[in-house]
């Protein structure tokens, strides 16, 4: 599978940061796109109704925009499952790698992929934060609203980032992505303050439901190179998918990582399973008809999400984790929203609480 790179369509930029660097920065890397200035961002998306028919997934519109809100978030989690206390900065909103089980289709429903480019207040909200709470662990990650790198080659924010936490002490970043743009900051120092980390599945899944994405082996060859660039890396297996061959194709992929990353590199590894807003259902049908992840035997869960049968996944990530930890006994695996009973029936352990779960990944940090 070839490797494509996001490249909009059309850019709209709000007139306050026309002149401003990063808007330069990333213009000048897409010299022949047309490019329209608005007023605001929120009014504009409310208003502009593009034709979706115009425009495939890596070609989706840009909108070049001042982030007025704060910058770092927690993660919203979801009510009476334990959340890991992960915090999110937000930088981009939206991704063109188009996987069918996407929640952001439904989620942040636009068509557009939205990168703030002051930057300047982020570093400065990050700053204060920081300085305010020296004994707090932070974790933060930029994977929550969209890929951490699949606009990198044209934002570069990689590199920033790798750079500005490199000297703290209370927080790690983690940069999520399915892609393999790594050269922005692959060279760069980061005193292990980065941790990189791919998205994975089984090689029959990523093929059918991660349209975009590159392959389960070009991401692993990006990981040995972060791996032998010194950086700590992690996997996560959200959300694992139910089909027949799933134990075969998932152990395998398990085995691969193996194979390539050494178990004292990886610094955790979470599993979750197919989860969704009911709402959600029909949005995947439409956009994604060849799709059969919606045909599973789901059911509403207590958070109201669609969800596989208790005991189903907790054989699922029973046997994920058997398979990991005999092969890496000493790597910490996760559960991402999930019931305490959950971790109880298919790890044999719990944290009990987000508290708990939340103090085993500082101690990592």
């Amino acid at each position: 599978m070839s490797i494509s790179k996001y490249k909009p369509l059309e850019i709209f930029i709000e007139k306050s940061i026309v002149s401003h660097p990063v808007t330069s920065r990333i213009l000048s890397k897409l010299p022949e796109q047309h490019t329209r200035q608005i007023d605001d961002l929120s009014d504009f998306i409310a208003q502009y109704k593009p034709n979706t028919n115009d425009f495939t997934p890596l070609t989706k519109p840009m909108i070049l925009a001042n982030q007025k809100s704060e910058f770092l978030k927690f993660c919203p989690g979801t009510q009476r499952h334990i959340c890991c206390g992960y915090q999110i900065l937000n930088l981009v909103n939206n991704c063109e790698i188009n996987c069918s089980y996407c929640i952001l289709q439904g989620y942040l429903n636009s068509p557009f992929i939205t990168v703030y480019v002051n930057t300047e207040d982020l570093f400065s909200e990050l700053d204060q934060k920081l300085t305010q709470h020296p004994a707090k662990i932070f974790r933060i990650g930029t994977g929550e609203l969209a890929d951490s790198l699949s606009t990198d080659h044209l934002t570069e924010y990689s590199r920033e980032l790798v750079s500005f936490f490199k000297d703290k002490k209370n927080c790690l970043l983690e940069l999520k992505t399915k892609t393999t743009l790594i050269n922005n900051f692959i060279n760069e120092p980061h005193n292990g303050r980065t941790v990189v980390a791919w998205s994975m599945n089984s090689a029959k899944v990523a093929a059918r439901e991660e349209s975009a994405a590159p392959t389960l082996e070009q991401r692993l060859d990006a990981a040995e190179l972060c791996q032998d660039a010194g950086f700590k890396i992690a996997f996560h297996f959200d959300p694992m998918i139910y089909y027949s061959q799933w134990e075969k194709d998932y152990s395998a992929i398990v085995e691969k990582i193996f194979a390539k990353i050494k178990p004292e590199n990886i610094v955790w590894i979470s599993l979750g399973a197919l989860r969704y807003p009911p709402l959600l259902d029909k949005t995947i049908r439409a956009n994604h008809p060849h799709s059969k992840i919606v045909y599973g035997e789901l059911f509403p869960g207590i958070d109201g999400k669609m969800r596989y049968f208790k005991p189903l996944r907790i054989e699922m990530f029973g046997k994920m984790y058997q398979w990991i930890k005999k092969i890496a006994p000493d790597v910490f695996v996760y559960l991402c929203m999930e019931s305490s009973e959950v971790w109880e029936k298919a790890f044999g352990w719990t944290p009990k609480n987000s508290a708990g779960l939340k103090k085993r990944l500082d101690q990592l940090v």
